[in-house]
């Protein structure tokens, strides 16, 4: 009936290439086989199995029946007014079916043929051989297997990448439509939605993409890949790439405030105290953190140690400002954060975003305040400059005879 050859090649074709079970193929067989013989030799309402062996070509075919006790169903007998409303069950009481001599068999007849027979048990009565399918058959198979290794398939595609949501994937460019950049991701597509990536980065056809996989949707077109790379854990699994000690569990990335394409704070902790977290992101000469910026288009990035003291974490989430005070307030999870005033638009930063960002990383409300800085009055000595009003009358007329003689003098000379 079947050519073993070809079907055992179809089941390693479909393992090696699609990730298909032979289990799950094989399946689908028995599912097509049993449909076809059902639509030519069945009867509406039975239930119908097909038993395949891959190593013989052989095919048993066979009926289910459900065992089912009298209180469970309902006989022809019972059956007045099909049109009648349904009572309401009872608390506690069983909906009933309707008995079919097809698909159901009652307890004491299913105990004829088996003793120990139980209630919901399904018994299974042998059915005749057949070969011969009709063409309407034969296409109903077609389209059973087709759908069941379609599905198989899917399922295939959504373990792969399921386990492999949150982390970093590649694929390469396939299209782009209105703004979305589509990758092919092999046995699936990853769509790069226009607000998923780096403001100014522009793709082309056939280049490799690294991005963060956010999910898995399941579509009726097949499985869809979310991808992103502007997501704040982006950088954090390239980070957890780059840098062992992430990998090895001595340096934590504790937060992340980032703006794709511009600049983000990182904070970081190690576990140990041998080891500085902040030198372990940056690498040895900055080549660490080059390579991430490099990958993220030159987005810049501020490294900061996290504190659990919040006073010294806001106070450094401000980097590179400088900052004189802190003043918290646990209740509404407010900071007055006080600088020197040449540090104030430091500490803001170009549109607000470094003070933006700091508040992000460390979920305080930022508020910041500029302090004038002392004069130092020790410079000037210890007598300062009496005002020029101030100066007695006697002095002025000193000066001004001075200015006379000193004038006389001069024509003299002039006239010589």
């Amino acid at each position: 009936m079947f050519d073993l050859k070809v079907i055992n090649s179809v089941l390693e074709q479909l393992e090696e290439e699609r990730g298909v079970a032979k289990e799950k193929v094989l399946e689908a067989i028995e599912l097509s086989l049993a449909a076809a013989y059902k639509k030519e030799y069945g009867k509406r309402n039975q239930i119908i199995r097909a038993e395949f062996s891959a190593d013989t070509g052989d095919v048993e075919f066979s009926q289910v029946k459900v065992v089912k006790e009298p209180s469970q169903v309902i006989m022809e007998d019972e059956i007045t007014d099909e049109d009648a409303p349904v009572e309401p069950l009872e608390e506690g009481e069983v909906a009933r079916v309707r008995f079919d001599p097809e698909k159901h068999i009652l307890l004491d007849n299913a105990k004829l043929i088996k003793s120990n027979a139980q209630i919901d048990e399904e018994i299974v009565f042998p059915l005749e051989k057949k070969d011969d399918f009709g063409r309407i058959a034969a296409q109903t198979a077609k389209q059973v297997i087709t759908q069941k290794i379609r599905e198989a398939e899917k399922s295939s595609v959504l373990s792969e990448f399921g386990e492999h949501a949150g982390e970093i994937v590649s694929g390469t460019v396939q299209r782009m439509e209105r703004g979305a950049v589509y990758l092919d991701m092999g046995r699936a597509v990853g769509q790069l939605a226009y607000d998923e990536q780096i403001p100014g980065e522009h793709f082309k056809q056939g280049e490799r993409v690294r991005a963060f996989l956010v999910r898995v949707d399941e579509t009726p077109r097949g499985v869809f890949l979310k991808l992103s790379r502007s997501h704040p854990k982006f950088l954090a699994e390239l980070f957890r790439a780059e840098v062992p000690e992430i990998g090895g569990g001595t340096v934590e990335i504790k937060s992340i405030a980032r703006e794709a394409g511009s600049r983000s704070k990182v904070a970081v902790y190690s576990t140990d105290d041998h080891i500085d977290p902040v030198g372990s992101l940056v690498g040895q000469r900055g080549v660490r953190v080059s390579t991430i910026m490099s990958e993220l288009g030159g987005e810049k990035i501020d490294v900061i140690e996290w504190s659990e003291d919040q006073t010294k974490f806001i106070e450094d989430s401000l980097s590179p400002a400088q900052v004189l005070e802190v003043e918290i307030n646990e209740e509404n999870k407010t900071a007055k954060v006080v600088v020197a005033e040449d540090q104030q638009s430091l500490a803001i930063g170009k549109g607000g975003q470094n003070v933006r960002l700091a508040a992000k990383l460390t979920g305080w409300k930022i508020d910041i305040q500029s302090k004038a800085e002392p004069v130092d009055e020790s410079a000037a000595g210890e007598v300062a400059p009496e005002p020029i009003d101030e100066v007695a009358p006697e002095a002025e007329a000193e000066e001004a005879k001075k200015e006379t003689t000193e004038e006389v003098v001069a024509e003299e000379k002039t006239e010589e």
